[in-house]
This record gives structure tokens, C-alpha cells and sequence, in this order.
């Protein structure tokens, strides 16, 4: 099960952070591949980032990078999205998702890649 949390209004140029906890997982969590899809109201699901299991190496969305930062407390069962610079354009409901196998580097903006999801967390961007 994940549970994303942390949405809200913020200002243009403000800072947010969202965060994904999972429960009921097998193994180490450390070892999950989790991604961060957004889906703005009216327009189609997009990947926004992910987290390598066992590398922990991280992937952005050419839209985001440099701007969201991504990270896990394993110790937490936790992943989190920080996300700078926030602009109208951000404004989408956030959802994380985790893999079960271990995903390739290119199957990562793929939602198919991932086996289960979170019900999401509105972040709006506006004055």
C-alpha cells in the first residue's frame, strides 16, 4: 500500500515537499524501484521521476530536472519529492508507484513498469 501526503497551494517560486509511505512490502524496501507520476486535471499521466531500488540512483523528467529532488528514508518505508522553483504549470495530482521486479533504466517513465500506486496528492501552483 502507498499513501502520498504532503499536497497543497503554494505560490509561484515556492517549495513543497510530498512524500510516498509504503507498507506491507516483502523485502528490504531499499531494494524497490518507486516512481513519481503527475497527472494535470484534463491532460494525460506523466512520469516526473524515479528512484532506482538497490542503486538508488535517481531519474527526472527533462521538465523537472533540476528543480525536484528526490529521495528515500529506507528506514521510513519512505520516498519523497522535494520540489523548488514551483511553477502553474506543476499543478497536477501526484502519485508515487512502486515496482515489484527491477525495472531498466528506460522502462522507468513507463507506468506499466510499476505494480502498485497511491491514490495521490494535489499540489497546486498559483497566486
Amino acid at each position: 500500500q502507498l499513501q502520498a501526503s504532503g499536497g497543497g497551494l503554494v505560490q509561484p517560486g515556492g517549495s513543497l515537499r510530498v512524500s510516498c509511505a509504503v507498507s506491507g512490502v516483502t523485502r528490504t524496501f531499499g531494494s524497490y524501484t518507486v516512481g513519481w507520476f503527475r497527472q494535470p486535471q484534463g491532460k494525460e499521466r506523466e512520469f516526473v521521476g524515479a528512484v532506482r531500488g538497490s542503486v538508488n540512483t535517481k531519474h527526472y523528467a527533462d521538465s523537472v530536472r533540476g528543480r525536484f529532488t528526490i529521495s528515500r528514508d529506507n528506514g521510513k518505508n519512505t520516498v519523497y519529492l522535494e520540489m523548488k522553483s514551483l511553477q502553474p504549470e506543476d499543478t497536477a495530482v501526484y502519485h508515487c508507484a512502486l515496482a515489484v521486479s527491477r525495472p531498466i533504466l528506460s522502462s522507468l517513465p513507463d507506468p506499466g513498469t510499476y505494480d502498485h500506486w497511491g491514490q495521490g496528492t494535489q499540489v497546486t501552483v498559483s497566486s
